[in-house]
């Protein structure tokens, strides 16, 4: 695995056929738009690149989604969206046949997924299902697990949407998917399979679906849409508008790193340099970082900016594959 971000000579836009965008955090932030968002993404689609926006979100309908979108000037269309529930649904499908009971406890999306799959929605655990699924929604509540317990203990396969264990609100971060999923687990002591992100799933299932051939990953979450990229093996672009910050993406493992890192959507539209090692100091566009006796060190001219976020990424990755336990009280909040 390389120790440093990918290089791409020509705008993302150009270089990739189909972009599977997430959405809170990179396309809006709750129900308010994204500085530069929707123009940057219509841009790049008038350049060529196709999008797909691919939330963990498994209580709104496709329809629901792509109306929002609309509303912030990304226009969109529900084929447009892939949702979780349709990952979960698909999931479904690999091992129950048409026609089987499935006890969903979710919202309104995650029971249109299930049902146009082919199954038997059912309430109950008493209604004998072989499946149960899982996902958000904000209504759920004691009932509603209390039966998804029920079933899961007498046998029936536990599918989760996703497992985001917070969801961010205008107000904060409160429980998601995760959180709930894990009241059934500790009833039951039986781990779920996720359909969601960073299970692969849903990613493969838009590409498939729209034959494409070089699909890039954005999202603003390292845990979820990043590590997701790298199990699909697809490259992957950091944007630094949600959940993950700079200086995550600087501490982040192997597996949760991106390939690219962007301040924002408009990095759609630039060229991305690679950050190159000289001298010691690991540089990207005039910038330079180095790790020096586990500490990370920043050189100290320039604009601060997304190339020294880069460098400081490529010097870290680079100094801890190398077996450096970087002492991460040394990697300062970066700014993009």
């Amino acid at each position: 695995m390389t120790a440093t971000l990918r290089a791409c000579g020509t705008p993302l836009a150009e270089a990739y056929d189909l972009a599977l965008v997430d959405l809170d955090g990179v396309a809006y932030a709750g129900h308010l738009p994204i500085e530069h968002a929707a123009a940057s993404l219509v841009a790049a689609r008038e350049r060529g690149l196709a999008q797909v926006f691919v939330t963990n979100n498994a209580s709104r309908e496709p329809e629901d989604v792509a109306g929002q979108l609309s509303e912030l000037d990304i226009p969109t269309r529900p084929d447009d969206v892939m949702t979780a529930a349709q990952a979960c649904a698909a999931l479904l499908r690999t091992r129950l046949e048409p026609g089987a009971r499935v006890l969903v406890v979710g919202g309104a999306g995650l029971v249109t997924a299930v049902r146009k799959a082919g199954f038997d929605v059912v309430r109950s655990a008493q209604d004998d299902p072989a499946a149960v699924a899982q996902g958000y929604a904000a209504e759920l509540g004691w009932h509603d697990l209390a039966e998804a317990a029920y079933a899961v203990a007498a046998g029936a396969w536990h599918v989760a949407s996703n497992r985001d264990m917070s969801l961010p609100t205008a107000r904060g971060f409160a429980p998601g998917n995760g959180a709930l999923v894990a009241a059934v687990v500790a009833a039951t002591g039986v781990e779920p399979d996720s359909a969601g992100k960073p299970a692969p799933t849903m990613y493969r299932l838009a590409v498939d679906e729209h034959g494409a051939e070089r699909p890039l990953v954005i999202g603003d979450r390292l845990d979820t849409d990043l590590a997701g990229a790298r199990s699909a093996g697809y490259p992957g672009l950091h944007v630094l508008t949600g959940v993950s910050s700079a200086r995550d993406a600087v501490l982040a493992s192997p597996g949760l790193r991106p390939d690219f890192v962007g301040a924002d959507l408009r990095s759609l539209l630039e060229p991305h340099p690679a950050p190159e090692q000289e001298d010691g100091w690991w540089r990207c566009g005039g910038r330079a970082a180095r790790v020096v006796d586990d500490r990370l060190e920043l050189d100290r001219e320039g604009p601060a900016g997304i190339d020294l976020v880069r460098a400081a990424c490529a010097a870290a990755w680079d100094a801890v594959d190398a077996g450096t336990r970087l002492d991460a009280e040394s990697v300062p909040d970066l700014q993009g």
